[in-house]
């Protein structure tokens, strides 16, 4: 991958010859400002020429294939990867073909998710493309309409890969395996992608002993995916420890192997596999194809799957090289956690935080390939953390919607159900110490890492582990306290209610439409806006400020204050919502949105301490909450400070700040400030006038951070 990549938003604009008034449709900022995006690019790339991949003129997106193993250009490879459209593309029943500078190929499409109006919101797209030349990546068009003159073979539906695929655990001397035979007895059921260029089959086989005895945690799942015309296949094999309610629940340190046709691909001696977690490899028979394929990341912000981050953010080629160099050792491999924090809890500012974490937005930013593999690495190792319980009946992510009364808090007794007087807790870890890991996981910090990989790839792995992670959000808290199947946030802190919203909402929305779990996720998210509109939006005694008060909400300086930059998260996650479509999530964001525009042009108030670490909201723990912002502002500020002129000399040396900089770190990519950007960028959309004003000043103070070196929060108005 060159050095010289600028981001694909940025580089469309550059190849069509885009003025910077069109710019201002993408970055929110004033229409005559001075900005000139090739002017950017020369600043920061001087009279190097960067790679541009033009969008091919009457396609419905322009995807990116690139050459990532070197290998000889010219051979016709296999290539599937995920692709969003925007509602209205791809009406229903439509195919697709692709086109690339040397011609017309065929293209399978297999339709994941639909939007409301039934055309295609998610599909995995397979195809057989020439390799590139490396370093020179080329443009692939997608068109509605079957390929001209296309001739393809079908390879039969009951036909399975012709692989051997072993998976060995030897436990204290005694070894299981897992074992998908090249000649089963009967082909599996479960496809995942059928038709004349892929297929792909899945299937679960317990561990066993050689004398057949069960394991009764461990399982290998296999999904083999075929390229008939290709004599390529990719063999994807996850082995799990993740039952939610067998007994015996417990990690298991054993010598692992995963042998293809009789050769051993991967050995990991004393592997410690941590309850409720998976670790997951993929091998190639017949030869990696050594291509990689980029959705325009231009039209995957479009379509709203995804946030506006700003396309004139330049990703510093010091920070993808950093990020390389960590790449390696124990951290990338079986119960590693890649570049998410071991120990989700942990305090302070840092990468992972945000509606995409910030290696994930500098993917999208400059589809770097080292950006994309620590990624979907990341991805992978998701899988690390104890969030994963299996039902053993349906062979699919637990679900509060089956069992209403499962919970990892609370009594014993509160996981009974009465309808049934049953229990539905969680077998716990009887023996002390049997449980023990580092990986430390919890909602409150819990980064999203599996959402954009899915988005990018289709691979199911993915889809399960957002689904793991958004069903661990819902069933974590006391089961009184969520009401149940309704799977409410609302009792977590407010930073935990963001997080828990923001994949809850994006696993309703992408999950495929045949998946029973798609209406128990949309169960969910409609139960947890409409709670929230019922207690603040439609509520005529709510608060007149516009923050979340419920939860660990008003916890500082004695039951008095709250964190405007927890609040500033939870808004941003109601705005992401209600780009996706969620309805509900419309008005709740029309009210959250008077906080932070509040913050930044009320004028009894002064915006230069807008991003104020802790916020007084009321005199006492049992006062009402203040009528304004204004009210508020005055109680958390001493009263020589209020009598300075807003943002001017003397209260920029009373700061120690630059004049025109805001207070909470506003260099800092992580600061308070670029915290509460998304929430700004959302609420500017829906707030009118004051909105406008609100983000105008915002972008026009003195001091910003560098977003090329962490860009998670840089997110601007559509």
């Amino acid at each position: 991958m060159s050095a010289f990549r600028v981001p694909i938003m940025l580089a469309f604009l550059l190849a069509a010859g885009t003025a910077h008034a069109e710019i201002q449709v993408f970055t929110g900022l004033p229409a005559g400002g001075g900005l000139d995006a090739r002017k950017v690019v020369e600043a920061r790339y001087g009279s190097a020429t960067p790679n541009l991949v033009k969008r091919i003129e009457g396609s419905l997106t322009t995807a990116t294939v690139e050459n990532t193993g070197g290998a000889a250009a010219g051979e016709a490879v296999p290539v599937s990867f995920g692709q969003v459209f925007a509602p209205g593309v791809l009406q229903p029943g439509t195919s697709l073909h692709g086109r690339t500078a040397a011609g017309t190929i065929p293209l399978q499409m297999d339709v994941k998710a639909t939007h409301p109006d039934g055309s295609v919101r998610h599909a995995v797209i397979s195809a057989l493309v020439a390799r590139p030349e490396a370093r020179k990546p080329v443009a692939l068009g997608l068109f509605a309409g079957a390929a001209p003159n296309a001739h393809t073979s079908a390879a039969p539906e009951t036909e399975r890969p012709a692989v051997d695929a072993v998976v060995s655990a030897t436990i204290d001397g005694k070894r299981y395996s897992a074992t998908l035979d090249r000649r089963p007895a009967q082909p599996p059921r479960d496809s995942w992608l059928a038709g004349p260029i892929a297929h792909e089959w899945h299937a679960a086989v317990p561990l066993r002993s050689a004398g057949g005895e069960e394991h009764p945690q461990l399982v290998a799942r296999f999904a083999l995916r075929t390229y008939p015309g290709a004599r390529r296949t990719r063999v994807d094999i996850t082995v799990e420890n993740a039952w939610a309610f067998e007994p015996g629940a417990r990690n298991f340190t054993y010598d692992a192997q995963i042998a293809l046709d009789g050769a051993a691909v991967y050995t990991r001696p004393g592997l410690n596999h941590y309850h409720h977690t998976r670790w997951r490899k993929v091998f190639w028979v017949g030869g990696d194809p050594g291509v990689d394929v980029h959705p325009s990341m231009q039209d995957l912000m479009a379509s709203r799957a995804i946030p506006n981050y700003d396309p004139t953010v330049l990703v510093a080629e010091s920070a993808l090289a950093d990020m390389q160099a960590r790449w390696h050792g124990p951290r990338t491999e079986p119960m590693g956690t890649g570049e998410a924090l071991p120990a989700m809890g942990t305090t302070g500012g840092r990468a992972d935080i945000g509606l995409l974490p910030g290696w994930a937005a500098m993917y999208l930013l400059s589809a770097d390939a080292r950006a994309r593999k620590v990624t979907l690495g990341t991805g992978d190792l998701a899988g690390s953390f104890s969030a994963h319980f299996r039902d053993k009946r349906s062979g699919r992510p637990v679900s509060v919607r089956d069992f209403p009364y499962m919970t990892i808090l609370g009594r014993p007794g509160d996981a009974i159900n009465p309808a049934t007087g049953k229990s539905e807790g969680f077998r716990g870890c009887e023996t002390p110490g049997s449980c023990d890991s580092p990986n430390l996981h919890d909602v409150p910090h819990q980064p999203e890492l599996a959402y954009l990989p899915y988005l990018v790839t289709g691979d199911h792995y993915y889809l399960e582990e957002l689904q793991f992670w958004a069903m661990y959000n819902a069933f974590s808290s006391n089961p009184y306290y969520r009401e149940f199947d309704k799977g409410l946030l609302k009792p977590d802190q407010v930073r935990g209610q963001a997080w828990g919203l923001r994949t809850l909402a994006r696993a309703a929305y992408i999950t495929p439409d045949d998946d029973p779990l798609k209406k128990h996720f949309r169960h969910i998210v409609d139960s947890n806006l409409a709670w929230y509109n019922a207690h603040y939006t439609d509520n005529p005694q709510a608060n007149a400020l516009g923050v979340v008060v419920d939860g660990y909400a008003v916890v500082y300086k004695n039951g008095t204050a709250l964190a405007p930059w927890q609040d500033d998260f939870f808004t941003a996650a109601v705005g992401m919502t209600a780009e996706l479509g969620f309805d509900k999530a419309l008005p709740l964001l029309k009210w959250k949105a008077r906080f932070p525009v509040a913050r930044m042009v009320d004028p009894d108030a002064c915006w230069i301490d807008g991003a104020i670490y802790d916020l007084k909201v009321r005199d006492s723990a049992g006062s009402p909450f203040y009528r304004n912002y204004a009210q508020a502002y005055r109680a958390s500020h001493a009263p020589e400070f209020l009598a300075l002129p807003c943002a001017g000399a003397d209260m920029a040396a009373a700061l120690k700040l630059a004049v025109g900089e805001m207070t909470g770190y506003s260099t800092s990519v992580v600061g308070y400030p670029s915290n509460m950007q998304p929430a700004l960028a959302y609420s500017a959309a829906v707030a009118g006038d004051d909105g406008r004003k609100a983000w105008e000043r915002f972008m026009a103070r003195s001091v910003k951070p560098d977003y090329g070196n962490g860009p998670q929060f840089a997110i601007v108005p559509r």
